[in-house]
């Protein structure tokens, strides 16, 4: 709260080319998330110098907000000023980045966590067929969905996995590239921003040709040996090898394990 306090005390009325807040409106936007269970997300707001304004920040040093930052308690919405003053400069907002982040275990002691990324750009003005949208309740959303991608580490091949994340529509056909959306200042201000994330349903190898899939799952080809890292298949889909869970269990089927075994085959 006291870094938007002082954003708002900066930010508003810097000069005739930043202007000032609308009546009952603040220099500010909120940002949620709506994420799947075990998700959580920090931020990064970037600022540059406000539109007309020809100062610069020696180094570019605290141009940046950090949200949900490792050293910051965890807070479920993030407000955000739109502008800011840094070495007399006055700055308006210019890109927020959004870590996305999903954590894999519930024992603190056996859990880790895969991450990608989000982003939306922000502009004094924009064409409009490059702006955002916001509903009538002033809120506007953007879409990703993020899917696990597994894969093994180690001589006693270990499951790991890596999260990605692709931009989607409102209907849900799913992009390429990453969760992204653009609006500007005047659009921000006193609004509400939702990114909503949805968990694909099915998880995928990391890569190709390492297993092969049998009811149930996916069976872990065994390559070259357990000390073969990268264990492709190459054309041997007979001979496979067994992994470990994060809790410890030893098992020949991933993600339908139901074993426990002590012993590599």
């Amino acid at each position: 709260m006291k870094r938007v306090i002082q954003g708002l005390t900066l930010g508003s009325c810097l000069s005739l080319t930043v202007g000032c807040a609308a009546v009952g409106k603040p220099d500010s936007f909120t940002f949620i998330p709506d994420f799947p269970p075990d998700f959580k997300y920090d931020l990064t707001a970037t600022y540059v110098p406000a539109k007309g304004q020809t100062c610069t920040v020696p180094g570019g040093k605290d141009t940046q907000l950090g949200f949900n930052k490792i050293y910051m308690d965890y807070e479920a919405t993030s407000e955000i000023p739109l502008y800011r003053t840094v070495s007399d400069c006055p700055l308006a907002l210019n890109h927020v980045e959004v870590k996305i982040i999903g954590i894999i275990g519930r024992d603190k002691k056996r859990s880790y966590s895969g991450y990608d990324y989000a982003s939306f750009a922000v502009r004094p003005e924009l064409l409009e067929r490059h702006m955002g949208t916001f509903n009538t309740d002033d809120v506007g959303e953007f879409f990703g969905e993020c899917q696990w991608l597994f894969r093994t580490v180690g001589p006693k091949r270990y499951i790991t996995k890596i999260l990605t994340c692709k931009k989607m529509d409102a209907q849900g056909n799913v992009a390429r590239s990453r969760p992204f959306t653009a609006y500007t200042l005047t659009q921000l201000r006193g609004k509400t921003v939702r990114l909503k994330i949805k968990l694909a349903d099915e998880e995928k190898p990391g890569w190709g040709d390492t297993w092969v899939q049998v009811p149930g799952g996916w069976k872990r080809c065994m390559g070259e040996g357990f000390e073969d890292q990268r264990g492709y298949c190459n054309g041997n889909y007979k001979d496979f090898s067994t992994f470990r869970m994060v809790d410890e269990r030893v098992c020949t089927i991933y993600p339908g394990c139901t074993e426990n075994k002590d012993e590599n085959p």
